[in-house]
Order: structure tokens, then C-alpha cells, then sequence
């Protein structure tokens, strides 16, 4: 019997080393306690349920032996819906915005290091060494460049760092990185454009200076796009009340105008006002405020009808109102078929009642996800629970 026992605690070992990242089922405040006790690192994986990225780390890399061997053995492993419970708590304490988020904390609580993305084994076991380490932890790197560093690949990862959660610095960073730089490459291209957020970024004149460079990766229609949509988040800006949770639509629209015209910019305050609305929680605002948006909403893209027709089927009960989503989902597929639209056109099909063609497009959905090697485990459920 001893033998047995002892081969079964054997095999139960290796059952939890080959299982990839075994996560905590606590809150937060015990897997912080847990953290200090036993003098480890937390791994967070803040992720959201719409995230493709989250779900396909969490099917193809959290589930490698290699990758739970190490974070089970080093760190106390735990995942959070950011948008709900007490993640959304955490994620404007840790300043949460992107998805998948990858914080290490201490057992005091405190963010020793983070990163983003979806990435691949090898990427994803560095993480997790560079936050074992303190010389390659963020708040050393950040030391070390303002102590002068100006190697090109140290700058470059440190705004990469930064970029989500610390815009005014990554700014400098990127001030000094541009400036070892005659010529952007594609890569410093959309660096430039993920980081620059108005026209009164210290990046702004850098983007007025290499438009030619930009341009030879994004076209002169995308650039000045671009551009006017970073002149109409200066006067936005400008024309929000923080106070009051407001807009002053008069200062917007006179400033505006002269930007694109009456018409996109009466369109772009609306969305302004409705994306501060639904980021306030107040739907019925944000309801009403899309509802006028998309009067004709045949000339927005894909993504955007599909995003809007998903917060509809998930934070709206108004028959009528999803009802007008339905639209925005169909007009969504009829423009870029794909496994996330036809996933939301399902859903609301189900929340309105009309079971047939629900299930119809949860299996169009699931045979998408299938062929772009997505995970559609939430779409197979719903096919499951409609009867």
C-alpha cells in the first residue's frame, strides 16, 4: 500500500507540473497576504472576456508545461476580469488600459514589473525573469535612463514598457530614442502613433517633421487622418469638463468646424460623449447618444458596429434599442464576415428570442473560429443553452 501511495504521489506531481499555470481561486487581498507570507511575486493576468489575445494566451501558452513549471514553482499565479468584481478596482489602481496586462507584484501590493501582449513561450518565460530580477525590472530601467542611457533597443523596450501607463514619460523616452533615428522604420512608425496622443505631445512636432517617412507606411489619406484626429483630441480636450463630467459642445463645434466640418465634427462629439458616458457607467446616456451616432449606420466600419452592437447586447434591455443592434451586427458581417461579429450576431439573436437563427450563427461563428485558430469556448456554450 505504501508503494501505491507513493506512486500515486508521484504521478499527482507530475499531473500538476504538465498542467501549465495553476491560478488562485481567492480575491485579491489573500493572494497578496499569500504573496508576503511566502516572500514571492504575484503574476496577475488581467485579461476581459472580449479579449482575443487573453483567451489565446490562456490556450496556447498558460497551458505549456515549461511555462507552468516555472511560474508555479516562483511566483503566486492569479487572473482577473478587469471589467468586473473587483477588477475594475485594480485595473485604475495598476492603470489597467490594454489588454492582456501582465503585472508582477509584491507582497506589499506594489507593481515591481509588467508587460503586454500576446506572446510566445520563449518571450513569455523572459517576463518572468526580468521580473525576478531587480536590475531588469521597470522601475531599474527607468533609473537607468535617467542616468543618460541612450542605447537604441533599451530605449525603444522601455517606452514599449511604459507606453499604456505612463505617456509623459514614455514621451521623453522616445524623444531621446528618436533622436539617435535620420530614418523611421515601420516599427518606429507605429510606435510614433501609438504613443502620441494630441497636438500638444512633445511627439507632435516629430510627427509633423517625418511625415514623409510616415507616409511611405501609411499613406497621405491615413496621415492626415491621423492627423486631424489628434488635432480634434487637443479641442476636446480643451472643451471637457472634469468637474462637471461634461462637454461644452459650443467650444468644441466653433474649433472643430475649421478642422472637418460640421458634419464629422457633430459626429465625433457624439462619440466623445458617448464613449465618456459608457466609461461612466451611465448607459442610458451612452444608449441614447449611440442611437443617434449610428441614425445611418451604414457608413461606419465593421469593427466599430460590431463593438457597438456587442455593448448593446451587453449592458442594453431595451427591445427596440436591440433591435437597432441586430442591424449594426448583420451590417457588421456583410462588410468583414469573422468569428467575433458573427459570435455578437448570435447573441443577440438568442437575447431577442429568435433561438433559430442564434443558433444558425453560433455554428457560423464556431467554424470561423476554428479556421483562424481562435477560441470559441464561449460561443460553444451559447450554442449549448439555446434549446
Amino acid at each position: 500500500m505504501k508503494k501505491i501511495f507513493l506512486l500515486l504521489t508521484f504521478i499527482s506531481s507530475l499531473l500538476y507540473f504538465s498542467q501549465g499555470i495553476v491560478f488562485e481561486n481567492s480575491d485579491f487581498k489573500s493572494i497578496v497576504a499569500k504573496a508576503k507570507k511566502e516572500n514571492k511575486i504575484i503574476f496577475l493576468d488581467s485579461y476581459t472576456t472580449w479579449c482575443g489575445p487573453c483567451k489565446l494566451m490562456a490556450k496556447n501558452i498558460f497551458t505549456l508545461q515549461s511555462v507552468g513549471d516555472y511560474y508555479n514553482s516562483n511566483f503566486i499565479n492569479a487572473k482577473i476580469d478587469m471589467e468586473k468584481g473587483e477588477g475594475i478596482e485594480l485595473a485604475k489602481k495598476f492603470k489597467v488600459t490594454a489588454y492582456p496586462t501582465y503585472l508582477f507584484i509584491d507582497g506589499n501590493g506594489e507593481v515591481v514589473h509588467r508587460t503586454l501582449g500576446y506572446v510566445e513561450e520563449k518571450d513569455f518565460l523572459q517576463f518572468a525573469k526580468d521580473a525576478q530580477d531587480p536590475k531588469r525590472r521597470i522601475g531599474a530601467l527607468k533609473k537607468q535612463f535617467e542616468d543618460g542611457e541612450k542605447e537604441p533597443g533599451f530605449l525603444k523596450n522601455l517606452a514599449e514598457l511604459t507606453i499604456y501607463t505612463e505617456p509623459d514619460f514614455t514621451a521623453k523616452v522616445l524623444d531621446r530614442y528618436f533622436s539617435t533615428k535620420n530614418n523611421l522604420d515601420k516599427e518606429d512608425v507605429q510606435l510614433l502613433l501609438n504613443a502620441i496622443s494630441n497636438t500638444e505631445s512633445p511627439l507632435y512636432q516629430l510627427f509633423e517633421s517625418k511625415k514623409a517617412d510616415i507616409v511611405a507606411v501609411v499613406s497621405e489619406a491615413t496621415y492626415n487622418k491621423i492627423n486631424n484626429n489628434l488635432k480634434l483630441k487637443s479641442i476636446s480636450t480643451k472643451a471637457y469638463n472634469k468637474e462637471t463630467k461634461s462637454y461644452n459642445d459650443e467650444l468644441f463645434l466653433k474649433e472643430a468646424e475649421k478642422v472637418v466640418g460640421k458634419e464629422e465634427a457633430t459626429k465625433y462629439i457624439l462619440s466623445q460623449k458617448a464613449s465618456t458616458a459608457f466609461r461612466n457607467k451611465d448607459i442610458p446616456t451612452y444608449e441614447k447618444l449611440m442611437l443617434e451616432l449610428y441614425k445611418d449606420y451604414t457608413t461606419a466600419s465593421s469593427m466599430a458596429l460590431n463593438s457597438a452592437a456587442w455593448n448593446f447586447f451587453e449592458n442594453v434591455s431595451t427591445k427596440s434599442s436591440l433591435q437597432t443592434a441586430l442591424l449594426w451586427a448583420q451590417e457588421s458581417v456583410k462588410k468583414d464576415e469573422n468569428y467575433a461579429n458573427t459570435d455578437t450576431l448570435a447573441n443577440l439573436y438568442n437575447k431577442t428570442g429568435n433561438k433559430k437563427d442564434a443558433k444558425v450563427w453560433a455554428q457560423k461563428s464556431i467554424e470561423l473560429a476554428k479556421k483562424s485558430g481562435e477560441d470559441y469556448e464561449d460561443t460553444e456554450k451559447l450554442l449549448n443553452s439555446i434549446k
